[in-house]
């Protein structure tokens, strides 16, 4: 690793003669016109000469978290839900799996939401046991439940059949919760899509059996947990789905005697991942929910619940961007941008259609007023490898630096090693204005080092 980054200061000195050898052949062939239409804007929390600081110090690729950004998103959910006692939010671990991280919002009273393992090792090797652990999973091998019920973590049950598989594997905890599928008819969110097609959940009826079960068996605690939505910006939608809740806990009481101790209400509160759009606005969210809550409680006035979220994105997202440098230039049918970067380092814009916004930090430092309709791509032998499709940026140079915003959920944690891609580092900037590296750079020894090299 101290060898990579040792050469790293020549690597640029090639890299910056390469650029303007390619540069030069491109203006050649270039045959795309410039000023195409207004660019879409959206503010970098960081400078540019500070981002060019950085690429000049650490390889391109890599992510750029901000501490201070997870800080004021964590407070915030404290904030918006303060008026209920017992209130936590579990940070989905699947958006950021850093352990630096974790500390972070451990720091800040959050839970952790665990869909693994891996997972479940991580916060247990942090320190984080017990119930600031949820267990949300599916489709669960034992050794999971197993680790899951030796951590004392609260573990959510995905289908009925789970109790008996949780029972003989591990034994049953004094706490169960279980996730509803409600079975609307309407399509929510693009990537659940509609919950009769998702593989999550119980249905009402497996529900209420499922609580006659467990309370048969001996269980004492119960929650209850749904999630149906994906980077929804609609507080309404979140009302609705809270308040779908509270009936659902007086129907269980009605139907089984069981007075439910808490609520998680999932996750899926949006980002404003677009320069048009607003992210959803928690503060608010957080008073519509109390006045549904205080209603209900009119009706059901000795049902005092705990509300729990689950949110990854909207915790970490905003705090994260990741870094790439323009390394070629095509123009064939359309102009593309290729960058060091690929889907194998951001996911979501190829799998999902996903969007990003772009900010273009240019090397020489010059600001241009010119625009072009690009796709920003990367290197993999697939087609779908692209950050940007039909994108108006400004005019960009190979050497400039890209900078892809909200990346800091279901980023590095999605990335994967298709081509022999090697996952990047990871930095973050901390409070104190400080930058360290809190994930190295893979090396060609990580990509091979489970193979039986030596009978090569």
């Amino acid at each position: 690793m101290i060898l990579e980054y040792d050469k790293h200061e020549q690597l640029q000195k090639n890299r910056k003669l390469t650029y303007k050898l390619r540069s030069r052949l491109i203006e050649n062939f270039t045959t795309f016109p410039n000023n195409v239409t207004k660019i879409m804007t959206k503010e970098l929390k960081h400078s540019d000469e500070f981002i060019k600081s950085l690429a000049e110090k650490y390889p391109t690729p890599f992510y750029l978290y901000d501490e201070k950004t997870l800080r004021e998103h964590a407070r915030l959910f404290n904030k918006a839900f303060a008026w209920n006692a017992g209130y936590k939010e579990y940070f989905a671990v699947k958006a950021n799996p850093n352990p630096e991280i974790l500390k972070i919002l451990k720091s800040e009273n959050l839970g952790f939401d665990c869909s693994s393992l891996a997972e479940l090792n991580i916060c247990e090797r942090l320190g984080f046991v017990g119930e600031d652990i949820m267990f949300t999973s599916n489709d669960t091998p034992s050794a999971e439940y197993v680790k899951a019920k030796n951590l004392n973590a609260i573990i959510n049950l995905d289908d009925i059949t789970d109790i008996y598989v949780l029972e003989k594997c591990a034994g049953l905890p004094e706490v169960i919760c279980f996730r509803w599928n409600p079975g609307l008819s309407v399509k929510v969110s693009s990537v659940i899509g509609n919950p009769v097609e998702a593989k999550y959940g119980l249905t009402t009826r497996q529900l209420v059996e499922a609580y006659r079960i467990a309370k048969a068996k001996g269980v004492k605690r119960f929650g209850l947990h749904t999630m149906i939505a994906s980077n929804l910006l609609d507080e309404q939608f979140f009302l609705t789905t809270a308040k779908s809740l509270f009936d659902m806990t007086a129907l269980i009481k009605k139907e089984t005697g069981i007075e439910i101790s808490f609520i998680n209400m999932g996750g899926g509160f949006g980002v404003a991942y677009k320069p048009d759009q607003k992210t959803i606005d928690l503060i608010k969210l957080g008073q519509m929910i109390q006045a549904g809550y205080t209603e209900f409680n009119k009706v059901e006035p000795n049902l005092q619940i705990r509300l729990l979220t689950e949110a990854g994105r909207l915790v970490a997202a905003e705090a994260g961007v990741l870094v790439t440098r323009v390394i070629h230039r095509k123009d064939t049918y359309r102009a593309y941008i290729g960058v060091d970067a690929s889907m194998a380092n951001l996911m979501r814009p190829g799998m999902y259609g996903a969007y990003h916004h772009i900010t273009v930090v240019s090397e020489s430092g010059k600001k241009s007023n010119a625009t072009q309709e690009v796709d920003v791509v990367g290197s993999l032998c697939e087609n779908c490898d692209k950050f940007a499709v039909n994108r108006v940026l400004p005019t960009i140079n190979i050497g400039d630096l890209l900078v892809i915003h909200d990346a800091g959920a279901h980023g590095y944690a999605m990335g994967f090693q298709y081509n022999g891609k090697l996952r990047c580092a990871e930095l973050l900037l901390e409070e104190s204005g400080n930058v360290r590296m809190i994930r190295r750079a893979e090396t060609f020894d990580d990509y091979i080092a489970t193979l039986n090299v030596n009978e090569w």
